[in-house]
């Protein structure tokens, strides 16, 4: 009787011999290929990411121009568009207003697509853990954003709701753009490139956004353009009021901007910071101009997109340039990441 030895050659497996393409060494199989495709991907996640970042802008701009067209209860019920039916059908009641609303929702939907892609290529990079965590927000977020925009439907476009709803899109802007600061920057502890002084105004300058972002969105809740003209109900206050209390917000942020520009030039200051805070001085009026014309002309609905559209922006600017204050050293980013940086 014959007993293997330590030289004898093993055997493959049966399940191997008869499906190679399926076996443990296989380079073939469905697994194989994905891996293989997400490798190649690797090298667009900056880009990705990218646009995940204008895709949380572009939500914004296509939600309020649902809100403004009266288009907000286009599509009668949520996640249908319609009673049985998910795309829009012909209802004379609803006319071009459900075409609206569903053409938000597929802007939502590739979003979600953007923003899973997202969540793949950065958690599959080889990252700390707090940014595959971070890469994961855009799409927790688009999620829980299609929850709330269907609760402001159910709940024919509350505007506290709506409220809630630009809010979280203002804050996943910001997040975004952080992702994409992180993304294109090493692993290494920050370190400040500023002065105590200015780095703590920085700080102060992020924490007054969210005022002027939050009294926006109550002037927005109490004027006159709330999604539906039947069913749409407005904030209990008064706009002239709210207004002037949004515009002095603004004018604060402003004052803080202005002293922060002042000491970029008393004291060492990187040329990036000082560009950063150029553009947020650049936008912050431009803003500002568009706010008062339209206040001053009647709320014209052209003018309160451009006015929603800028504010988008100005949160990605902010948030970028109170990044531009610390780098992060360790890995060298690749090529593209300067371009990618700069698209912003």
């Amino acid at each position: 009787m014959s007993t293997p030895t330590d030289d004898a050659p093993a055997r493959p497996a049966p399940d191997a011999v008869r499906d190679p393409g399926h076996g443990p060494q296989s380079q073939h199989g469905p697994r194989a290929v994905v891996t293989r495709v997400l490798d190649r991907a690797a090298g667009w996640t900056r880009w990705v990411v990218l646009a995940n970042l204008v895709g949380q802008i572009a939500i914004i701009v296509t939600g309020g121009f649902v809100r403004l067209t009266g288009s907000g209860l286009g599509c009668e019920t949520w996640p249908e568009c319609h009673p049985g039916s998910f795309v829009p059908v012909r209802h004379a009641a609803t006319g071009y207003h459900q075409a609206i609303e569903f053409g938000n929702r597929m802007v939502t939907f590739v979003l979600v697509v953007v923003a899973a892609a997202t969540a793949v290529l950065v958690w599959r990079s080889a990252r700390a853990a707090s940014v595959r965590r971070l890469g994961l927000v855009p799409l927790v977020g688009v999620l829980v954003q299609a929850v709330l925009g269907g609760i402001t439907v159910l709940t024919d476009l509350a505007p506290q709701m709506v409220a809630v709803h630009l809010l979280v899109s203002m804050a996943l802007v910001a997040l975004s753009t952080l992702l994409l600061a992180r993304v294109v920057e090493g692993d290494g502890p920050p370190h400040r490139v500023v002065d105590p002084g200015t780095w703590t105004l920085s700080r102060v300058l992020g924490v007054l956004l969210v005022p002027v972002l939050v009294l926006g969105a109550i002037t927005t809740g109490s004027g006159p353009h709330g999604g539906d003209d039947v069913h749409a109900e407005r904030l209990p206050f008064d706009p002239e009021t709210v207004a002037r209390l949004h515009a002095s917000a603004v004018w604060l942020f402003l004052v803080v901007l202005v002293w922060l520009l002042w000491r970029t030039r008393r004291f060492p200051t990187p040329q990036r910071v000082r560009r950063a805070l150029l553009a947020v001085l650049g936008l912050c009026l431009l803003q500002g101009a568009v706010g008062y014309v339209q206040y001053f002309t009647g709320l014209p609905i052209g003018m309160v997109a451009v006015h929603m559209m800028l504010a988008a922006v100005f949160t990605a600017t902010v948030s970028w340039t109170l990044l531009t204050m610390r780098v992060r050293p360790g890995l060298e980013p690749p090529s593209g990441a300067v371009s990618a940086a700069s698209a912003t």
